[in-house]
């Protein structure tokens, strides 16, 4: 049978709303410098949306930004296509989406590390200072010259509150111990300079230090083979990246991003939400990797100050709260 021209345009249009409520029905993550295979802060976003996907058998729509010019147009063109909730990995897209997300009112949004006050948007914020305090701590008990370091990305307030709670907790757990801290640049390439980073770490550990926690994105690669070469230790930040070097990485300090991710996936809600080590927003990550590294001993002692920081006991103080160091 063939069709008139009044039931072909009727079945065009029910195709087409059709192929328009598919898409309305994906959500959509937007992955930003770096990329989502940067083995840090954007793989773990990944891995929370391969994990909503396998377990639902939904698909969901990506895009990685490359350059710092395509964020408000990567947001808008995923709203047009009817995508919800739309998922901003990282704080550089927060003026981006909340440009994007006045224009789409009814659009669901969402963004890992910054905060965007509008009613359609969920933000999602962590406690990076007590994951890195609790890092801070072991790094001063291994510690053997008395002597650690710290190798930053982007020098940004957020990095700096990496920084400060990484120098708490191992100036509390050892009074006269000396942290070196460097970051990596001021722009945003300073999140994917390995070549950097080593060279930083190599400049720190040549002071006497001995274990180098890095907060940097991609260019922590760069300072884990430097550990790796000199007979350090190092450690990761955001995803588990104990298997990048292991016998060298001590530790990670986990940003669960992938369970804020999953969360937003399996049901947005907009306001704001802060995870720490309270909520399981973040950790330190012991793993067959580090396994040899962490005596029962050590993991006693770093067990009890984070019981500590989850009771209340300990306050870790915030960079961001004051925009300085204070403790």
């Amino acid at each position: 049978m063939k069709f008139t021209l009044p039931r072909l345009s009727l079945a065009l249009m029910l195709v087409c709303g059709a192929a328009q409520a598919l898409a309305q029905s994906q959500p959509a993550v937007i992955f930003d410098m770096g990329g989502k295979f940067d083995k840090s802060f954007n793989q773990a976003g990944y891995q929370g949306a391969e994990q909503w996907k396998k377990e639902t058998g939904k698909a969901y729509l990506e895009f990685e930004i490359s350059n710092d010019t395509q964020r408000v147009q990567a947001i808008r063109r995923m709203a047009e296509r009817g995508a919800s909730p739309i998922i901003s990995i990282g704080f550089a897209q927060a003026s981006a989406l909340q440009q994007v997300a006045k224009d789409f009112p009814k659009t669901h949004f969402a963004i890992i590390d910054a905060k965007v006050d509008l009613p359609n948007v969920q933000s999602l914020l962590f406690k990076e200072h007590e994951g890195s305090y609790l890092v801070g701590a072991m790094a001063a008990l291994v510690s053997k010259t008395g002597k650690v370091g710290f190798v930053g990305g982007m020098d940004i307030p957020l990095i700096r509150k990496f920084q400060c709670g990484y120098e708490q907790g191992a100036k509390a757990t050892q009074p006269k111990i000396e942290v070196f801290s460097n970051m990596t640049g001021t722009t945003s390439t300073a999140w994917n300079d390995p070549t950097r980073g080593g060279e930083l770490a190599k400049a720190q550990f040549a002071k006497g230090s001995d274990i180098v926690f890095a907060a940097a994105g991609g260019t922590g690669i760069g300072v884990y083979q430097a550990a790796k070469d000199a007979g350090k230790l190092a450690i990761g930040v955001d995803s588990n990246q104990n298997h990048i070097q292991p016998g060298t990485m001590l530790t990670s300090m986990v940003k669960h991003v992938d369970v804020a991710v999953y969360n937003v996936l399996k049901g947005w809600k907009p306001g704001v939400s802060v995870l720490g080590l309270k909520e399981g927003g973040v950790d330190y990550a012991l793993d067959e990797n580090n396994a040899k590294l962490i005596t029962p001993q050590l993991k006693a002692k770093v067990e009890a100050i984070k019981a500590d920081i989850v009771s209340g006991k300990v306050k870790v103080a915030d960079y961001m709260a004051d925009n300085a160091c204070k403790f």
